[in-house]
């Protein structure tokens, strides 16, 4: 199969989707597919070569397509932008026989739907239902959601079940399989060596729930320390100021998360419950990396989480509960053998979510729609 992946992103880029789409083309290459990703010229401050700076094996091709960097401007630069590079990608593809136009950008995919509606397929990761989003939904060949919670939306939407696949994110686990030393980490970050550490790896705003694990920070004992890996610098440092007990580190690479995930003795994934995309919907690339990483994980106790964990495999507390984070990881801190338990039950349980199995899933079903795409 043809499969060209249509991005609407800086490349490289320190945010997660950007790792995703990477993980994601090498899979389908790596599977046997011929893959290209397309992207824009938007500007990044990061210079290294997309395939070192994500630690990915250049079994595919990315092509920069010329187009204007309007983002700057806000949200109407982004849908300017959006839909300038969609006409692009429309012309830039025309020239090519069959296969697959993927991508997760409604914006741009409903450029190509309305002139090109049976190739395109959409993963969507957030429940989009704008203007673009129905005539991507409608008009595309089928679609992959990463939670049953966001496929369920979409059929109360009206969209055919059977036109929908969920396929939850993935891990590369031949990355976790020689982490650094927790000391080794350590010292490489700076970090205290015999202090218990908290981790949590990702954004700070949204619906991620920092403010939460911040607000625990203040309720746990005075040993234990809060790290936390991703921010803005002005977010960083407006946060240090506010919580001088966390200790802030900033974005740092994503190839090097399998080492400084080795740093910690408790992971934690906050997200809030307030909003429908992280209670429901989200799929987060940091859950499977936590599991593959071999350490204990406290985890909020939301629907779009438990489809992934249960009991057995963390310990799962009330979303928005500072009071109830830092009981849950005072607890696994004190009791290394439920620790251990938990983070061996999870680093089993998340065999099932590789990229590779992720990329065989969508294109296998894919295949059913063959008729539809070529």
């Amino acid at each position: 199969m043809n499969i060209c992946y249509i991005a609407n992103i800086r490349l490289p880029t320190e945010k997660a989707h950007g790792a995703q789409i990477m993980q994601m083309c090498e899979a389908f290459a790596r599977a046997g597919h011929e893959v290209e990703l397309v992207v824009p010229t938007r500007r990044t401050a990061l210079r290294e070569d997309p395939f070192v700076y994500y630690g990915i094996k250049p079994l595919f091709s990315i092509t920069t397509l010329a187009s204007p960097d309007l983002v700057s401007f806000g949200r109407l630069g982004f849908v300017v932008q959006s839909l300038l590079f969609g006409m692009r990608a429309l012309w830039y593809t025309r020239s090519r026989p069959g296969g697959v136009l993927y991508g997760r950008d409604e914006l741009v995919l409903a450029v190509l739907a309305l002139a090109r509606s049976r190739r395109i397929v959409w993963e969507t990761h957030t429940g989009a239902w704008n203007v673009a989003a129905r005539v991507v939904a409608h008009r595309s060949a089928f679609i992959i959601t990463i939670s049953h919670g966001l496929k369920r939306w979409y059929v109360a939407k009206g969209i055919a079940a059977q036109k929908l696949l969920v396929a939850p994110d993935g891990v590369d686990l031949t990355a976790y399989a020689h982490p650094q030393a927790n000391r080794e980490a350590r010292t490489r970050l700076a970090l205290p060596l015999d202090t218990p550490i908290v981790l949590y790896v990702g954004r700070v705003d949204g619906w991620k729930g920092v403010d939460t694990l911040c607000e625990a920070s203040k309720l746990l004992p005075e040993s234990v320390q809060v790290v936390i890996i991703g921010g803005e610098p002005t977010q960083v440092a407006a946060l240090g100021r506010e919580y001088p007990r966390v200790h802030f580190l900033g974005y740092l690479p994503m190839r090097e998360l399998p080492d400084n995930l080795a740093v910690a003795d408790v992971l934690v994934l906050p997200n809030t419950g307030r909003q429908q995309v992280s209670a429901e919907f989200t799929s987060p690339l940091k859950l499977f990396a936590y599991m593959a990483s071999g350490k204990p994980i406290v985890a909020s106790d939301l629907p779009s989480i438990r489809e992934v964990l249960d009991d057995a495999s963390a310990v799962l507390v009330p979303a928005d509960t500072p009071a109830a984070l830092a009981e849950a990881i005072t607890e696994l801190l004190s009791d290394a053998p439920r620790a251990a338990a938990l983070a061996h039950a999870a680093r089993a349980r998340v065999e099932r979510y590789t990229w590779d199995a992720r990329a065989l899933a969508v294109c296998s079903a894919l295949t059913h729609y063959a008729d539809q795409i070529d």
